[in-house]
């Protein structure tokens, strides 16, 4: 049986998504900024997915989404446009984030880092909770932007996304989220949470790769990333790849709407807390950030003794998917930053392995896996040179 739970990393196309693309690839291929009914026909279907991108995250009428490659673009297109707008052309030169944001959030404000603009890079406790408050308390008169990501990628845990859109609002502030691990697992409403910025990826809810959006508030703009044609309104230069739009616009579809959420909140969650508690009657298993204020589909799991990777392996040879919370980066293994921030100790940085679900998943895949995680787990610990079970330190949660 081949089990995949890595769908932090990205998803299956939904066959519904894949039969709503193949049209355009051969039939109906016109350019859409063409006048010629080749370019109409092409149009025609790119406002209907348009649509179904404003509805999936309640974005109004005069708001813009903006088509990209994936939320790594359109986190770089937010900050270096911040950084063009209100640091290099005004008076502004503060940037807040958090410590366990995604790498294309924190690599682009390292960056800036270099060019002389001050980055405060707000802590997480060791429950993974990012108080709203942290943010009022470092905002500035010459804070630029606030980005903080809707859901981590890793743990799954949910930041106060409504409280800090609000903080940002009183304060004259943009405030931009990066919703990628979110969509299609909880509710997204950038009105009624004061969003003026979110970034998200079609192939984390079961659309094509390769393609991205970027919802920008009436209001707020920002400089282009590409500048060129006067695509996207003239936000982002270049031909659209019509087909993967319109398949983003399906998954969109399919991922938010109230039957499909409900899906993932009651039997996504169930199959993922029946896989979570059986790991955690091994001695030793703890659950990196708690069980509390995740999405449903999501556990990072921390096993003493077992590195991620050779767990990975052992999986991998019974055909089951997952990733690692370890970030080989060197030959010393770097431990994963974002369970050095949650407080993990230096052992157990190592340790951690990502298990996400999607609503594709069956009960039977999911007793399969725990079966083989348990054999791999006692297979490991019983060659480990360094691991000896202590009773006192079982517990279920860090």
């Amino acid at each position: 049986m081949e089990v995949y739970l890595d769908n932090n990393a990205t998803t299956k196309v939904d066959p519904e998504v894949f039969k709503a693309m193949e049209p355009f690839f051969c039939d109906i291929y016109g350019n859409p900024n063409s006048l010629h009914k080749f370019g109409a026909g092409t149009h025609k279907k790119m406002v209907e997915a348009l649509d179904y991108l404003y509805s999936g995250i309640n974005a109004a009428d005069e708001d813009d989404i903006v088509i990209t490659g994936n939320a790594t673009e359109s986190n770089n297109t937010v900050i270096k446009g911040i950084w063009v707008d209100k640091i290099l052309n005004g008076n502004k030169n503060h940037i807040i984030t958090s410590e366990v944001e995604h790498p294309s959030i924190t690599a682009v404000c390292k960056f800036l880092e270099t060019q002389g603009v001050s980055v405060t890079y707000l802590p997480v406790n060791e429950e993974g909770i990012l108080e709203a408050q942290q943010v009022a308390d470092y905002i500035k008169e010459d804070t630029a932007l606030v980005t903080i990501m809707w859901a981590n990628n890793e743990t799954g845990k949910l930041f106060p996304i409504k409280e800090i859109g609000q903080i940002c609002k009183d304060a004259g502030v943009p405030f931009h989220t990066d919703a990628t691990q979110a969509i299609g697992k909880v509710p997204v409403d950038v009105q009624a949470c004061n969003v003026n910025y979110l970034s998200f990826s079609a192939h984390k809810f079961h659309g094509p790769k390769g393609v991205g959006g970027l919802y920008i508030q009436k209001g707020f703009e920002v400089t282009p990333l590409l500048h060129g044609g006067e695509q996207m309104g003239g936000h982002r230069a270049g031909t659209v790849d019509v087909a993967s739009m319109i398949g983003m616009g399906v998954a969109m579809k399919l991922a938010t709407s109230e039957m499909a959420l409900a899906y993932e909140n009651n039997h996504v969650r169930k199959l993922r807390d029946k896989l979570e508690n059986a790991i955690l009657e091994i001695p030793e298993t703890i659950v990196i950030g708690g069980k509390e204020n995740r999405t449903p589909n999501t556990t990072l799991i921390s096993i003493r003794g077992v590195e991620g990777e050779s767990m990975l392996w052992d999986m991998n040879q019974k055909t089951i998917g997952a990733s690692t919370g370890s970030a080989c980066a060197s030959e010393d293994l770097e431990a994963n930053p974002v369970m050095n921030a949650f407080g993990s100790d230096s052992e157990l940085a190592h340790t951690g392995v990502r298990f996400s679900l999607s609503r594709f998943n069956t009960e039977a895949e999911i007793d399969y896996a725990i079966d083989v995680i348990k054999g791999a787990i006692a297979r490991l610990r019983s060659i480990s040179s360094s691991y000896a079970y202590t009773p006192k330190n079982h517990v279920s949660e860090l």
